[in-house]
C-alpha cells in the first residue's frame, strides 16, 4: 500500500537526511587528505588518488549485488544495513590515526577501510531511488529525487567547513569518529520510523508474461540487457567523472593550485558544491514541469542536455578566469546546472526496471549507478596525472568534454512513460 501524502514527503525528508550524513562520511577524507595526510603525512597525490578511488571501486563491484538485495529484503531494510555499517568503518578511519602515524602503514589501513565502506554504500542511492518509484506518483518521482540527491549534496557541502573545523578543534580522529557516530545514529533512526512505513517486498503470486522478442519469462537480470539503460549508464559515466572531479580534488585545486587559505577554500567548495545541491531541487521540479508541457522523452531530454552542456561551458571559463570569487562563480554555475540532471538520470533507470515484467527497480538503478561510478573513480585517480601532464586547466577542460559527451547521448535516449 502506497503512503498516504503526509507519509510520502517525511520519508523524503528523511532520505534527504540520510544521503547528506551518508555523503558526509564518504568525503569528509578528502578534506583531511588535502589538508593533512598530503602535506603532513607525506602521502603522495597519486596514492591519496588510490585512497579515494578504493571506495568508489568497492562501491562499483557491490552496486549490482546491492540492487538485487534492495528487490529481495526491500529498500527500508537494505538502507538502514548502509547507515550502521558505513558509519562504523568511518570510526575506524578515526581509530585506525591513533595507532599509526607512519604515512605507509596509515595508506595501508586507509585503503582497507576505504574499499570496506564502499562495499557498505552500495544501497543508498538505488534504495533511495527504490522509495520514491514505488511511493511517489510519476510526476512527483523527479522532483523526489531530486531533492534526495540534493540531501546528498548538502551533505557534502557542509563537509568541508564543518569537518575541517572538527578536524581544527578536536583532531581529524575525532572528526571520523564524530561523523561516524552521527551516520550510525541515524541509520538507528531510519530503522525505527521509516522502516515501519515501507512495506517489504513480496513474492510474486505469478509469473511474468513471456517476451515477446524472446518466448521467455523476465527476469530480475534481463533488465540489463535493455538497450536504453545502457545508454543512459553511458551517459551517467560522463556524469559521474565530471561530478567526482569536483567532489574530490576542488579543496586541493583551490589551496594548492590557486593558493588559497584553508578556510577560503572550505567555504567556496561549500559554495560551489551547494551551488549543485540547489541545482538538482530545482532540476528535479523542472524536470517534472517540463514533462508535463513536453512529453518524458522532450523533458527529459531538455533538462540533461541543457544542463550538462553549460556545465562544460562553465567549468572551462571556471579554470580560465582569475579571482578566487570569478572561479568560485563559475563552477558553482557549471555544478548547479549538471546537478539539474541528477533527478532525471535515477526517475528514468527505475521506471526502466519498473516497467521489465519482473519489476526490477532497483537493480536497474544499481545498473546506471555501477556506469556513474566507473567514471566517478576514474577521475580522482586520472586527475593528478593529467595535471602533471597538461595542468590543472587542460585536466578540468578534458571532464567537462566528457560531461558534454554525456549530455548529447540523450539525442539517443527514450526514456519510457511511467503509469
Amino acid at each position: 500500500m502506497p503512503f498516504v501524502s503526509s507519509n510520502r514527503w517525511r520519508i523524503i525528508a528523511l532520505l534527504m537526511g540520510y544521503a547528506a550524513f551518508g555523503h558526509f562520511n564518504r568525503v569528509g577524507i578528502t578534506v583531511a587528505g588535502a589538508e593533512l595526510f598530503i602535506p603532513k603525512y607525506g602521502i603522495s597525490e597519486s596514492n591519496m588518488g588510490w585512497v579515494y578511488t578504493a571506495l568508489l571501486i568497492a562501491y562499483t563491484l557491490a552496486m549490482l549485488p546491492g540492487g538485487w538485495l534492495i528487490d529481495r529484503i526491500g529498500s527500508g531494510r537494505a538502507l538502514a544495513i548502509f547507515g550502521v555499517t558505513m558509519g562504523a568503518f568511518a570510526m575506524l578511519t578515526g581509530v585506525a590515526g591513533w595507532y599509526t602515524e607512519s604515512p605507509y602503514t596509515l595508506l595501508i589501513c586507509l585503503l582497507v577501510i576505504r574499499s570496506l565502506a564502499g562495499l557498505c554504500n552500495a544501497p543508498l542511492h538505488p534504495g533511495a531511488a527504490h522509495v520514491v518509484s514505488g511511493e511517489m506518483t510519476p510526476n512527483r518521482r523527479a522532483t523526489a529525487n531530486g531533492m534526495v540527491t540534493a540531501g546528498a549534496v548538502i551533505g557534502i557541502s557542509c563537509c568541508y567547513p564543518v569537518f575541517g573545523w572538527l578536524m581544527d578543534t578536536v583532531g581529524w580522529q575525532w572528526a571520523f569518529i564524530v561523523g561516524g557516530s552521527a551516520l550510525v545514529a541515524y541509520g538507528l533512526l531510519w530503522w525505527l520510523i521509516a522502516v515501519p512505513l515501507l512495506p517489504r517486498p513480496q513474492a510474486p503470486t505469478e509469473q511474468p508474461a513471456p517476451s515477446p522478442e524472446t518466448g521467455n519469462a523476465p527476469t530480475a537480470w534481463s533488465t540489463l540487457g535493455d538497450t536504453t539503460l545502457w545508454l543512459l549508464t553511458f551517459s551517467y559515466a560522463g556524469y559521474g567523472y565530471f561530478q567526482y572531479l569536483f567532489f574530490y580534488w576542488m579543496n586541493y585545486y583551490f589551496t594548492k593550485v590557486l593558493e588559497v587559505s584553508n578556510e577560503d577554500s572550505r567555504w567556496a567548495t561549500f559554495w560551489v558544491v551547494l551551488a549543485m545541491g540547489a541545482g538538482m531541487a530545482a532540476g528535479g521540479r523542472c524536470t517534472d514541469v517540463l514533462c508535463n508541457w513536453l512529453g518524458t522523452i522532450n523533458g527529459r531530454r531538455a533538462i540533461v542536455i541543457t544542463g550538462m552542456g553549460l556545465g562544460a561551458v562553465f567549468g572551462i571559463l571556471g579554470v580560465s578566469v582569475t579571482g578566487l570569487f570569478y572561479v568560485a562563480l563559475c563552477l558553482a554555475i557549471a555544478m548547479g546546472a549538471t546537478g539539474m540532471c541528477e533527478g532525471v538520470f535515477w526517475t528514468t533507470a527505475t521506471d526502466i526496471g519498473g516497467k521489465s515484467g519482473a519489476k526490477s527497480g532497483g537493480l536497474a538503478g544499481a545498473f546506471m549507478n555501477t556506469g556513474g561510478n566507473i567514471g566517478g573513480l576514474i577521475a580522482p585517480i586520472l586527475t593528478p596525472f593529467l595535471a602533471a601532464e597538461i595542468g590543472w586547466t587542460g585536466a578540468i577542460a578534458v571532464a567537462c568534454i566528457i560531461s558534454g559527451i554525456g549530455g548529447l547521448t540523450w539525442l539517443l535516449i527514450r526514456p519510457p512513460v511511467a503509469d
